[in-house]
């Protein structure tokens, strides 16, 4: 393994380690460095599925006393079996959009304009998300209702559209359909685990004569950076949103879109022929 190749594995595992579970968009980050380091191509999808894969089991990690409490109790407790039924309800609708517009909007969506201009947007409605008037109906995952869980999947499709950000659909949605901060931003954590493991499962299969043998250092340097860095960034943002709103990563947004706008209008960077 090359020194170069070692070193985009090694930054492009820290962007989705730090950036999976932050409302600021994995994927969204992930095309943008990609091309600043010339990482593209079979290749890149590959590591890309490893990558995610490291920041799943992170999350997993994570809650696993939480995720052992109820495949446990799975059997005979009414808690349990509605908390299961809650991330199936939620995990459906991207499931069944997914499957059917993968395809087209990899094709025609996964640019750097689109995502500067997604993360702009998502950014502004976050902001307008967190001057409303919050009504909390719902203040843990376990009080969720099926009808929350269903909103919060529809809301979760956003995501499909890079620079979106799937934690931040389901965080924002989740606030707006009335749950509290933490349950809103846990439900989204445990969400990820189906949605990523499916995807990465069902891409895994797709593209799976792009995965060779000799890029398994390569796969091994990402999948344990993108595992360390998010584990740390999953711990400080449940720290963070006890005393803090979701502001400051919606004006992150803004001036991370905005600037990758700047440098295209002003043929800094040629960005409009960059694909991810």
């Amino acid at each position: 393994m090359e020194l170069w190749t070692a070193l985009q594995a090694l930054i492009l595992g820290i962007v989705e380690g730090l950036t999976e579970f932050l409302p600021i968009s994995s994927t969204g980050h992930q095309i943008i460095v990609a091309d600043l380091i010339d990482f593209a191509g079979e290749r890149a999808m590959a590591f890309n599925i490893i990558i995610q894969l490291g920041a799943i089991l992170a999350v997993v990690w994570e809650f696993r006393r939480k995720i052992i409490e109820v495949v446990l109790g799975l059997p005979k407790e009414r808690a349990a079996q509605r908390f299961t039924s809650n991330l199936l309800i939620a995990f459906f609708p991207a499931v069944i959009l997914g499957v059917s517009f993968a395809d087209l909007i990899h094709r025609y969506l996964f640019n750097p304009i689109t995502v500067a201009s997604a993360l702009v947007v998502g950014g502004l409605v976050m902001l307008w998300a967190e001057r409303r008037s919050h009504v909390v109906h719902t203040e843990s995952v376990d009080d969720m209702r099926w009808t929350d869980a269903l909103k919060i999947g529809c809301a979760q499709c956003l995501a499909m559209i890079p620079g979106t950000s799937r934690s931040g659909a389901t965080i924002i949605g989740g606030l707006l359909f009335g749950l509290s901060r933490k349950a809103a931003t846990e439900f989204s954590f445990f969400l990820a685990m189906p949605t990523m493991v499916g995807a990465a499962v069902y891409s895994g299969y797709k593209y799976r004569e792009l995965f060779q043998p000799v890029d398994l250092p390569v796969f091994a340097v990402g999948f344990a950076t993108s595992f360390i860095f998010a584990m740390i960034a999953v711990r400080a943002l449940l720290k963070f949103i006890g005393n803090h709103s979701y502001a400051t990563f919606a004006w992150y947004r803004i001036g991370f879109g905005l600037l990758i706008l700047a440098t295209w209008q002003f043929h800094l960077i040629d960005w409009s022929t960059a694909q991810g």
